[in-house]
């Protein structure tokens, strides 16, 4: 499961942003998941919510922003979602088309509480 991973690569970042911002804790961190990358928002909850405790997170809110798959047509220059579980532009039913979202994971935001 590498939910797993990915939480402790989040909490080792958020905790290299805190070091250097001179800040006691992290009150929140906001993720984008692709729906293609292949990470399951639920087990990254759980993972997340298990390894936060003792760490600048401990109290941080966890914020998960499920991004859909975005495509662009190369013929007729549509850009938007696909019909579900298509992968053809549902405006002109073309095949010649790009993704360009919905794949990737981000780090969207972190949240600091500075020491007094």
């Amino acid at each position: 499961m590498h939910e797993f991973s990915i939480v402790d690569s989040l909490l080792r970042l958020a905790d290299e942003h805190a070091k250097k911002n001179n800040a006691k804790k992290v009150t929140k961190l906001e993720i984008k998941i692709g729906e293609l990358s292949g990470v399951e928002p639920d087990l990254l909850k759980t993972a997340f919510d298990t390894f936060k405790e003792g760490t600048v997170c401990e109290e941080a809110e966890f914020i998960i922003i499920n991004q859909p798959i975005v495509i662009k047509c190369n013929d007729c220059n549509y850009e938007g979602e696909p019909n579900k579980d298509e992968y053809v532009c549902p405006n002109c039913k073309g095949v010649n088309i790009k993704i360009i979202d919905g794949e990737d994971m981000y780090l969207m935001s972190l949240e600091l509480e500075k020491e007094d």
